[in-house]
């Protein structure tokens, strides 16, 4: 089955480029496209994917969310794997989630780890191999059958933020789901800015007002306080 790889970006200039690098010599041949889909970058993300052998799409409307759902209404594979700007792919990730996906799961993950050696981000990384919805977020990656992302109707556009939470929730409700053995590789570039325990409590925080109902706006204003 082919797949359509999707990565919504917001200057991502740094990374945009060794990412689609990494996908292009981790995969083994059911790749059929890489679709970066931009939400208004101001840097020079546009041009790093130009340079690479990527699809660019400018979205009309800046969030994730939104993004991905715009890159796989322009995706044509049988399998959709979305990817974040700062996150690589493990070796044959490609054959993995085609082995998945003709096995009769519907969707997936990968394990996590990080490019740092940090013993938090160790520990975190540990808890990934289970499924557990508290450790499902993007970073992973997110491969679903193009025909069920369709019945789901994508990622819920009013979230600002958790629109990986989210969906994952409701795939689980009517549809099979597996987190597969090997790790996307994510920056912990965010980290290394803030700090892994304030950032890990930062996450905790928001992660249990997410679940207790506060509005996105309140959401995303209090991410951005405490990380920008």
């Amino acid at each position: 089955m082919d797949i359509s790889i999707i990565i919504p970006t917001y200057n991502e200039a740094n990374f945009i480029a060794e990412t689609i690098k990494e996908i292009q010599k981790c995969s083994n041949g059911h790749v059929q496209e890489i679709l970066v889909v931009d939400g208004g970058s101001t840097d020079q993300t546009k041009e790093r994917v130009a340079a690479k052998s990527a699809k660019l799409f400018q979205c009309p409307k800046k969030g994730r969310a939104a993004q991905m759902n715009f890159g796989a209404e322009q995706a044509r594979g049988d399998v959709l794997f979305f990817l974040h700007a700062d996150s690589h792919p493990p070796s044959h990730f490609d054959c993995s989630i085609n082995q998945a996906i003709l096995s009769g799961c519907d969707a997936g993950c990968f394990r996590l780890k990080f490019d740092a050696s940090h013993y938090g981000l160790k520990f975190y990384s540990w808890f990934t191999r289970f499924d557990i919805d508290a450790f499902r977020f993007g970073d992973q990656g997110l491969f679903i059958n193009r025909t069920v992302f369709l019945e789901l109707q994508g990622f819920r556009e009013d979230h600002l933020i958790m629109e990986d939470q989210e969906i994952v929730r409701r795939i689980k409700r009517s549809y099979s789901f597996v987190v597969l053995k090997n790790s996307v590789t994510t920056s912990a570039r965010k980290y290394r800015k803030h700090g892994v325990i304030k950032l890990q409590l930062i996450f905790l925080l928001i992660f249990i007002l997410y679940h207790l109902g506060v509005d996105q706006q309140r959401l995303a204003a209090l991410f951005e306080k405490f990380l920008y």
